[in-house]
This record gives C-alpha cells, sequence and structure tokens, in this order.
C-alpha cells in the first residue's frame, strides 16, 4: 500500500503545482491540494496501523 499512497500524493501535489504555475484559479487548485493533504493523512493512518501490528494490537490490520 505505500508505494499507491506516495505516488498518489505525489501527482496530487504535482497537479497543484502545475495549476499554480498555469494560473488556473477555482475549484480545480484546491481540488488538487485537498487530495495531496488527504494522501499525507493517508500515510500517516498506514504508519499508525503499521506500529500498531507490530505491537500486536489485536485491532491492527496485518500485511500494509
Amino acid at each position: 500500500m505505500w508505494p499507491v499512497v506516495v505516488v498518489g500524493t505525489a501527482v496530487w501535489f504535482a497537479a497543484f503545482v502545475v495549476l499554480l504555475l498555469v494560473g488556473v484559479d477555482g475549484v480545480w487548485r484546491w481540488t488538487a491540494l485537498a487530495g495531496g493533504a488527504l494522501g499525507v493523512i493517508g500515510m500517516g493512518v498506514l504508519a499508525w496501523q503499521g506500529a500498531a501490528a507490530r505491537r500486536g494490537s489485536r485491532g491492527a490490520q496485518d500485511g500494509l
């Protein structure tokens, strides 16, 4: 899952930068920024679940 989340987050942030440089103003620029921010949150969730799995928590998802 890590490669998918990292690549997806990078693509969203790259889209934000491109839209910023082109001068697009409006919903697309903020959508790209929100996509990147959600990707960062997703990385945090993956790290949290990984730490819980290493600790042996019963509710942790294994194999992420």
